[in-house]
């Protein structure tokens, strides 16, 4: 099942499946049953809260254990963007609790539901300098939408009900539930979590709305008037599980292009889709000569877009003179850098009811352009493709990046759920790698683009859906933030291809200081690591690949192997994705 349809109601009234746990209920019982209530199945963590973990199993959840916090926040993170489902992550209090903040903002800016589950100090040892005391609400106020501490357990249920309504709710977003130890292992005359309270509020969105029918059919008419019309489409087509009605609207003859996160809202190989666009439409760029559709465009109609820096090539890529219809959940967002006809609601329903508008209006006008749009949109890709066979020699050695792509989109099909990681990967696998169907299969970072959270994103999407292949292309620089959890893969039964771009270097840190400095800071530049060694070490399956005939039969062995695979592939440091600032700039080509 993809997020592309709404995900089922896998909720179930809470039941213990031991004698000994009804005989012995704590606090951590308590709240076991009442995350099985909301249909959670795994729960991120390591050993603490210790409590929690040894009562799960009798509420059939299983814990994924991780080897760091950061790590283990990055896989909810992508747990919950797979499944469609609130993600549960859990830590200790003081430094545990602080390496889950790099992850939770992640998933802040990236609007993805995920509950934290924090254990605090014992209540009675508050404010006296206990074991790694730490003011926590303060901690996560700036990654979090909502932040609070159970004081008694008789409210365990209720705080866990209001820590999933914040997560799934409006703009999804992270929620921190702290639990203090003493609630969590002292039994207490309660009823079974479950008794009291019957709500499901596991799945996402959790609550559906529609935009102002008035501005539905004003923009439906800006849209049926427009000369030249682009849909630009973001991550939030994908949280609200509208790629079915985003495809509708695109049969009336509307091109629509996404951002990275909205990567697969629609089949790329459809005669309108535009693919990704942003700040990377330079020459080799697959986008490249399709940048006038939408710099061009007298009609943009944004869709769960937050139209940032990069998605926007800087804020110098939409049209200044353009009319704008943004959807978006969070009416915060709705015109917050282009002022826009607001259609605040949820993309599925606002998607479905801007296309009956269109249709009651008629299309005949977009229509009549359809077939020398689509003539267009062709030429460019067939440019594209002599850019390609002219600019870059797909058998250097060392091995091309954009071979590397090419070897993995051959190999991937509608259901492989390709991952990257942030910097450079996340731009790769946007131009080079084909979303052949509609749903949420292309993960990356890019909420704030935190570098080593390739391989978690990685085995969060396998934990997800664990029948799907799941490819991970990562850097060197990204990859050695996160090599202790290929032992987590080993020890979860999580066999994902991890892809290393092995350059030595940290590839966009080097080519931007080059590009801005004419030089470079030494920092950049690593010794020679052998990743694949590192993957045996571990107990899994490592390839060096230095030829580029060598990558296509490693890829297509790893996927049959029931176990995790590192190919290290030796690449070209001089290699740069189609960065339009890069552009030009001779210090690149030394």
């Amino acid at each position: 099942m993809t997020h592309s349809s709404a995900p089922s109601q896998s909720c179930a009234r809470a039941t213990l499946s031991s004698t000994s746990a009804r005989a012995n209920l704590t606090g951590a019982h308590v709240l076991a049953a009442a995350l099985q209530r909301h249909g959670v199945r795994d729960v991120f963590g390591q050993s603490i809260p210790s409590a929690l973990f040894l009562a799960a199993p009798d509420y059939g959840i299983r814990q994924v254990g991780y080897r760091t916090e950061n790590a283990g926040a990055a896989m909810a993170d992508a747990y919950a963007r797979i499944s469609g489902r609130v993600a549960v992550v859990a830590a200790q209090n003081g430094p545990a609790a602080t390496l889950l903040v790099p992850g939770l903002a992640e998933a802040l800016k990236a609007s993805t539901p995920v509950v934290a589950i924090v254990q605090d100090v014992h209540r009675s040892f508050t404010d006296k300098n206990a074991f790694q005391e730490l003011d926590h609400f303060a901690l996560f106020a700036g990654v979090a939408k909502w932040v609070r501490r159970v004081a008694v357990p008789s409210r365990i249920d209720d705080y866990v009900d209001m820590a999933f309504t914040a997560a799934a709710s409006g703009r999804p977003g992270p929620a921190v539930l702290l639990v203090p130890l003493d609630l969590l292992d002292a039994q207490h005359d309660l009823e079974p979590a479950g008794s009291r309270r019957q709500a499901c509020l596991g799945t996402y969105p959790l609550d559906r709305t529609v935009a102002d029918p008035e501005r539905v059919a004003e923009a439906a008419s800006l849209i049926a008037g427009a000369e030249r019309p682009v849909v630009i489409a973001g991550g939030g087509v994908h949280a609200s599980g509208a790629t079915v009605e985003l495809t509708a609207l695109q049969a009336l003859g509307l091109p629509v292009a996404t951002t990275v996160m909205g990567k697969g809202a629609v089949d790329e190989t459809a005669s309108l889709s535009l693919g990704v666009v942003g700040y990377f439409m330079a020459p080799r760029g697959r986008t490249a000569h399709l940048r006038d559709l939408v710099s061009g465009a007298d009609v943009v109609v944004l869709v769960g877009n937050r139209t940032n820096q990069n998605g926007t090539d800087s804020w110098s890529l939409y049209p200044s003179d353009a009319r704008y219809i943004h959807i978006d959940v969070d009416g915060g967002e709705v015109g917050r850098n282009y002022e826009a006809l607001r259609l605040v609601g949820d993309a599925k329903l606002t998607l479905a009811a801007l296309a009956r508008a269109l249709r009651e209006r008629g299309t005949t006008a977009l229509a009549g352009r359809r077939g020398a749009l689509e003539a267009g949109i062709d030429r460019a890709r067939r440019a594209h493709a002599d850019d390609m066979a002219r600019l870059v020699d797909m058998d250097a050695v060392p091995i091309r990046p954009e071979r590397i792509m090419a070897e993995i989109d051959a190999v991937t099909t509608p259901e492989t759920i390709v991952v990257a990681d942030a910097s450079y990967s996340s731009i790769w696998i946007a131009n080079f790698i084909t979303a052949r169907r509609p749903g949420q299969r292309f993960l990356t970072p890019r909420g704030i683009a935190g570098l080593g959270w390739g391989l978690p994103f990685a085995l969060g999407a396998k934990a997800a859906r664990p029948a799907a292949p799941v490819i991970c292309v990562t850097g060197d620089g990204g990859f050695g933030h996160v090599w202790s959890e290929l032992e987590t893969a080993r020890r979860m039964r999580l066999p994902v291809v991890v892809v290393v771009l092995n350059n030595q270097i940290l590839g966009y840190q080097k080519h931007a200081e080059l590009s801005l400095f004419g030089d470079h800071t030494d920092v950049c530049h690593f010794e020679a690591v052998d990743h694949a060694a590192i993957a045996r070490a571990c107990g899994g399956v490592g390839i060096r690949v230095e030829q580029p005939g060598d990558l296509a039969p490693a890829l297509r062995e790893a996927l049959t192997r029931d176990a995790v695979t590192v190919i290290d592939v030796v690449t070209d440091q001089r290699a740069y994705p189609p960065i339009t600032s890069f552009e030009g700039k001779d210090a690149l080509e030394t």
